[in-house]
């Protein structure tokens, strides 16, 4: 047994280690301190070249995994080259199928910018080129042409006529021949006044003069489509000889770029097959924009200003020409590191948008818009995991993705339609980027398990460390953290004495004054709320009594119910004892966690005992209050009892325990060695102190073992006899592995140094009952007994007795048995 005291109670970090006097004068140190397993698994994972090495970065939200992520990438990043730009453009073999065009850094938005230009320059340049006398002299050349070999054709059917004394004319219904008379066409008299035979001559000629006629009326569309061809070939011929200016500076620009010139070709082409429809596009928005104006009641200068820059969007035809600029590299040095904090299917594959048209839906390769596996490809995209999973598709469509190294966007509304509607489907693109996802241990654990694809896809843990190794060189890089995380959210620089408390304070969190915390929100907040009362207080520089301020600040926010319980025990409406003693009865320590706090509150544990076959009964397992672990613990004692007391004789006892006043549910082991303590004390008829209260588990060889919350069971139990009165006798046992676990507020170090309050370890149940009693615990002798006046000699008198009693009361039994037997018979 060993009494506590001084620098074991808690581990105090000296300021005077520190070479500075503030933050200021600290090399801000915003990265892994203590994470040599994890910066490891990153590295490997960003630098492994293989499919299937994206990295599931594991560990508690608190230890800010997207910031350190970030900052680990983006030392990787730097040296990575950039990623080129993703543009879409027009296929003009199938609109329905854009196509993706992939550029050099900085070349997208620069080939976007030369389009609009030379799109801005086209209308003029096309105008004026179809207005040229040139253009118009051949334009009339060929109707012209066409219209005089019209001519020609009817004149000489004309003449052919006129030598058999016909002549073709023009009637409402269409063309027609009628018989003439000395060059002139006769009149109805005059026909009727033929004789029969000279009147079916005519006809007769007639009808074949008009199988002629036909024969030519059917050749006029054929030579009007001619005449279209020739009039195109004419405006493809011009349009082409002025777009050949116009395109020079584009293709002198990309001369090095394949795809550009393919584009450009593609573009040329098309725009001279389409020169004439482009213009009469051009005046139809003309005039739409003019009746809109004056709808409006807008001035032709107001109407201008505000269709600045917005002439593409009111020529629907020149929309097929543009370039589509998805990602622009051209201010990215290094690779992308992308974190999409709302990762739904649209978000992360990208979509195609539409826009309401004539009460239509309508949409064109301009509407397709990136997702963020487009903004990182090339790079690294950051995926907290648990979102991903929450949003419908976006899991599936993750790994689909990274399966085929394939990027193709396909709409959610096409694939579940009934009924399917044109849509665009545009050109995949090749994958090529490392994706982390962050997720706390037992989501990545629960994805090995019940996701067969999962650890193919993400066959590297990265898995964070939720505490460091407290030494001085590790306190003095903690410095360093803290430096820039003050640096990060602009706040007054720490003092030494400020950043030694913080210090101490990263061990309480851990419970462990041989670790510091590495859960740097909890951190931040600390440091944000020192800062806040350092202001209050009139500092300039954040000291060590703002940092406690902070502290003591944020367990009162949230110490109402804490308080409620204390106060119902120091009003007796629960029944703890801090002072005397009492058989079968000990004061044990849990705790509740509430919020953000953890507190450490007394329950008294009771223990009845009378003859039985040797069954401990657990009530609160009995009404199902209780958790497997607890029962597991109650059922170690009867292990324990059995190895030491019964090794000849039956355990003939039977034994109640519970939790008093307990009306929630109960689990954990960590009580288990009070309620040993309590049954040996009424089965031994042995009093125990009340003024020491007693946490720890223990196993069947009376082993004390290590429990959890330490230090808020000591500060719970210090509370409660703080406010009834410190007396000297009282304190707290707890196992001697947790004396590692002490990092004890200062008023709880000041009673302990001023002999007011105590706290004991202990390795055995030997030690701990012997300090509860005041008695010792004996050893057998020669003989195999133990001393009468010792506690093992008291149980296992107690223990024979009722074992005695058992066999008197079964002899007893059984001879009424035999003698009933008899008098049957």
């Amino acid at each position: 047994m060993h009494h506590i005291e001084g620098e074991k109670l808690s581990r105090k970090c000296d300021p005077e280690q520190f070479n500075f006097e503030t933050t200021d004068g600290i090399t801000h140190h915003m990265t892994f301190i203590g994470q040599e397993r994890l910066t490891t698994s990153v590295d490997f994972g960003i630098n492994m070249p293989q499919n299937g090495y994206n990295i599931f970065a594991l560990g508690p939200n608190e230890t800010d995994k997207l910031g350190h992520t970030k900052r680990f990438l983006e030392n990787k990043a730097k040296s990575d080259p950039t990623p080129p730009d993703i543009c879409y453009v027009n296929n003009f073999e199938d609109a329905y199928k854009p196509d993706a065009l992939i550029l050099p850094a900085g070349k997208g938005c620069e080939l976007e910018k030369k389009m609009d230009e030379l799109l801005e320059d086209l209308i003029p340049s096309l105008n004026s080129t179809f207005e040229t006398d040139e253009y118009q002299n051949r334009r009339q050349a060929v109707e012209e042409e066409q219209q005089q070999e019209q001519e020609h054709t009817f004149e000489d059917l004309q003449k052919k006529a006129q030598k058999e004394n016909l002549s073709l004319v023009r009637t409402p219904t269409g063309f027609s021949f009628a018989p003439t008379k000395e060059g002139e066409v006769m009149k109805e008299d005059e026909i009727k006044q033929l004789s029969q035979e000279e009147r079916n001559a005519i006809d007769e000629k007639t009808k074949e003069f008009q199988k002629e006629l036909q024969k030519i009326i059917r050749q006029m569309p054929s030579r009007k489509r001619r005449v279209r061809e020739n009039l195109r070939d004419l405006d493809r011929e011009i349009a082409t000889h002025a777009l050949k200016e116009l395109f020079e500076d584009i293709r002198e620009r990309f001369s090095k770029l394949e795809e550009v010139q393919g584009f450009l070709d593609d573009v040329e082409e098309n725009i001279a097959n389409n020169a004439r429809a482009i213009l009469e596009s051009q005046q139809q928005s003309q005039q739409q924009g003019l009746a809109q104006m004056m709808a409006d009641g807008k001035t032709a200068q107001q109407q201008e200003q505000e269709n600045s820059g917005e002439y593409l969007g009111s020529n629907s035809m020149l929309q097929r020409y543009r370039v589509n600029v998805l990602v622009d590299h051209s201010r990215t040095e290094g690779a992308p590191i992308i974190y999409e904090d709302n990762p739904n299917y649209n978000n992360l594959i990208g979509r195609v948008e539409y826009k309401s048209q004539m009460g239509a839906l309508t949409t064109n390769f301009n509407m397709i818009k990136p997702g963020a596996f487009h903004k990182a490809n090339g790079g690294y995209l950051i995926l907290d995991a648990r979102r991903v999973l929450l949003e419908p598709f976006a899991w599936e469509s993750l790994k689909r993705v990274l399966k085929s190294g394939k990027l193709k966007i396909e709409s959610l509304g096409e694939s579940y339609r009934v009924i399917s509607t044109v849509s665009l489907e545009p050109e995949p693109i090749d994958l090529n980027l490392k994706v982390v996802l962050l997720g706390e241990r037992m989501l990545y654990y629960l994805l090995c398990d019940v996701d067969p694809e999962f650890g193919t896809l993400f066959k590297v843990e990265a898995d964070f460390k939720d505490e460091i190794d407290r030494n001085d060189k590790n306190q003095g890089l903690y410095a360093q953290l803290l430096a820039g995380l003050i640096e990060k959210h602009n706040l007054k620089p720490f003092d030494k004495g400020a950043v030694a408390r913080v210090i101490d304070h990263s061990s309480r969190l851990v419970a462990d004054s041989e670790k510091l915390s590495a859960k740097t929100e909890e951190i931040s907040d600390l440091l944000e709320e020192s800062d806040y009362w350092s202001g209050k207080n009139g500092h300039d520089r954040v000291q060590h009594e703002d940092v406690q301020k902070a502290i003591d600040q944020q367990d009162y926010r949230s110490s109402r119910l804490r308080d409620r319980i204390q106060e119902s025990i120091n009003r007796d409406f629960i029944f703890i004892e801090t002072e005397g003693k009492a058989i079968g009865q000990i004061n044990g320590l849990s705790v509740s966690r509430v919020g953000h706090l953890s507190f450490g509150r007394p329950t008294k544990i009771s223990a009845r005992v009378r003859i039985g076959t040797g069954k401990i009964i657990d009530i609160e397992r009995e009404v199902k209050m209780s958790g497997s672990i607890h029962s597991k613990g109650v059922l170690i004692l009867k292990g324990f009892l059995g190895e030491r007391y019964a090794e000849d004789r039956p355990l003939s006892l039977s034994a109640s325990l519970v939790f008093e006043q307990s009306y929630s549910h109960i689990d954990g082991d960590s009580a288990s060695s009070a309620e040993l303590y309590v049954l040996l004390s009424a089965i031994g008829d042995i009093p125990i102190k009340q003024s020491i209260s007693v946490t720890g588990s223990v196993n069947q060889h009376g082993k004390v073992q290590p429990i959890g919350g330490v230090n808020e069971k000591i500060e719970g139990f210090f509370d409660i006899c703080k406010k009834r009165g410190l007396t000297g006798d009282q304190g707290v046992l707890i196992p001697e592995a947790n004396e590692k676990n002490l990092m004890l507020k200062d008023e709880v170090i000041q009673a302990v140094e001023d002999k007011k309050f105590h706290i004991y370890s202990v390795s055995t149940i030997d030690e701990g009952m012997e300090l509860l009693t005041d008695m010792e615990m004996g050893e057998k002798d020669e003989d195999g007994n133990f001393a009468e006046n010792t506690i093992n000699g008291q149980v296992i008198r107690a223990l024979n007795r009722m074992t005695d009693v058992r066999k008197t009361f079964a002899a007893l039994k059984d001879g009424n048995g035999s003698s009933e037997t008899k008098k049957q018979q």
